[in-house]
């Protein structure tokens, strides 16, 4: 998902050095007023997203114990693994702050939204992040000329979203991270569900892209530094068009999709509601610049959720019906049971 000279966690990098740069943040990646919530059939049309997950006012909570089906979303360990994380998204309000924090302001890739928490909550059983679009631009708190160079902004703020972080909260190494998720799936929207290494500078931290859409592509990746430049990354990617998922369902991208890695010191497999798009080694991998951790994909990494707009991979933000709304259902994270 990270593009040379203008990547998701290209701003950590610099921060320590531009210290005026409005991109100075606690995170290495690189939404205070709401706009209004859009008319009532883009309302209707949201909550209707939602439904296919079960709720206590499903008719099979009203019978007998003995004919209510089992939760098919309920947490299902792969075999010799547990539960050792998890976030259900029960509780409606603000995210959990023992979970989760939060990237802000302008971070990366040019994106067009300002992030700010504000943009990010728990309604019906979901995590819903809302990308708004701004017919008033909010005031900048921190213009700053040099932000463009790092990946940024320094404009008035037009569009705001949110991205969620585990950084400093939750880390993990090996196992299977899988989240569920309904994301716009449309030109000008860039949603990813995604991790970052938590020692070394982007690239040599490592990235996995769990999820990642842009232009009609749902991608799967992973990334380490190269010899091609600070900012260019080795790495391997599986694109897969939207096109492939619609041909046994036409209406696949209306729905909800569980993305998930399966992860060990010697391999990666990305796989979309159980089908395996990728299966490749690590074993081999070798960051070209590092301190002290040579493969990156063999240490702890934090999550990250969010839901970008534009820049350097998104599209056309002028091509979105605003509001638009990410849904994550559970995000959880499962290791060997020993």
């Amino acid at each position: 998902m990270m593009k040379a000279l203008s990547l998701r966690s290209l701003p950590l990098l610099l921060a320590g050095m531009i210290t005026v740069c409005a991109l100075a943040q606690d995170t290495e990646t690189a939404r205070t007023q709401p706009a209004p919530a859009g008319t009532a059939e883009k309302a209707a049309a949201d909550e209707k997203a939602v439904t296919n997950k079960p709720t206590a006012t499903d008719e099979s909570a009203q019978t007998d114990k003995k004919d209510v089906v089992a939760d098919p979303f309920a947490p299902n360990p792969p075999p010799g693994m547990k539960l050792v994380w998890g976030d259900e998204f029960n509780v409606d309000g603000r995210p959990a702050p023992g979970n989760w924090t939060y990237e802000t302001g302008y971070v990366r890739n040019h994106e067009a939204q300002w992030y700010r928490p504000e943009n990010a909550e728990v309604k019906d059983g979901c995590l819903v992040i809302t990308a708004e679009h701004h017919k008033e631009p909010l005031p900048n708190p921190n213009p700053n000329p040099f932000a463009r160079m790092f990946g940024g902004n320094d404009s008035p703020i037009e569009y705001t979203s949110a991205c969620l972080i585990t950084k400093g909260l939750h880390s993990f190494c090996y196992g299977r991270i899988e989240a569920r998720i309904k994301a716009p799936l449309t030109e000008g929207s860039w949603p990813a569900f995604w991790t970052l290494g938590v020692s070394e500078n982007w690239p040599s931290c490592g990235e996995t892209d769990i999820f990642e859409y842009y232009k009609e592509t749902v991608l799967a990746n992973y990334y380490w530094s190269s010899d091609k430049g600070q900012w260019t990354p080795e790495g391997h990617s599986v694109k897969t068009e939207l096109k492939t998922f619609r041909k046994d369902d036409p209406e696949w991208t209306d729905k909800f999709h569980v993305y998930a890695m399966d992860w060990d010191e010697n391999r990666i497999a990305f796989s979309v509601d159980g089908r395996v798009v990728s299966d490749t080694s690590i074993a081999e991998v070798k960051n070209a610049r590092y301190r002290s951790v040579e493969n990156p994909f063999r240490q702890p990494h934090y999550l990250l959720v969010n839901l970008a707009l534009g820049g350097e991979c998104g599209g056309d933000v002028t091509a979105i019906e605003f509001p638009v709304r990410m849904y994550v259902d559970y995000v959880r994270v499962y290791q060997k049971s020993e």
